[in-house]
């Protein structure tokens, strides 16, 4: 480090400004709003506002909309992504996320229009270029979704 840089200092929560510059995904496929709570290289909580407007609804199910599950479980890996990309300084430097495994895969509530989904996620293993997280999609309190996912990490540009 140079004399006139200053530290990183990973930030404890990151808004959809911040995510954007993490993640590469963008609207319809953009499934987290804000994450917050973010302990580095350890656990966050990501947040996504189930809204009626989300064109994965218009025909699962028109008559009673519910999302997805694969995107609850693509929800629980961004959030994770972000967790990663806010740890290792990664905004701006095009990392790239891939799924290696899903895991424990477990429905357990219906996910509507109106709901906020709240993603916790808990680092099993990092560091490396291969990760492990254990995700929990919770609703009102209550488990809507559980998974442990695996994914590589590319750091873009540094890794």
């Amino acid at each position: 480090m140079a004399a006139d840089e200053t530290p990183y200092i990973p930030p404890t929560e990151a808004d959809l400004a911040l995510i954007k510059r993490i993640l590469p995904h963008r609207y319809p496929f953009l499934l987290v709003d804000k994450v917050r709570d973010i302990v580095p290289m350890e656990s966050c909580v990501g947040i996504k506002n189930v809204t009626s407007n989300e064109p994965h609804f218009e025909g699962h199910f028109p008559q009673e909309p519910v999302m997805p599950g694969v995107l609850i479980i693509e929800a629980i890996a961004q959030a994770s992504a972000v967790l990663v990309g806010c740890s290792l300084d990664l905004a701006d430097k095009g990392m790239g996320t891939y799924f290696m495994s899903i895991d424990k895969c477990r429905f357990r509530r219906k996910v509507v229009p109106g709901d906020v989904l709240e993603l916790h996620i808990k680092t099993l293993r990092g560091g490396g270029k291969v990760w492990k997280f254990e995700g929990r999609a919770i609703v009102d309190g209550e488990l809507a979704a559980e998974a442990e996912i695996m994914a590589m990490m590319n750091r873009g540009e540094n890794g």
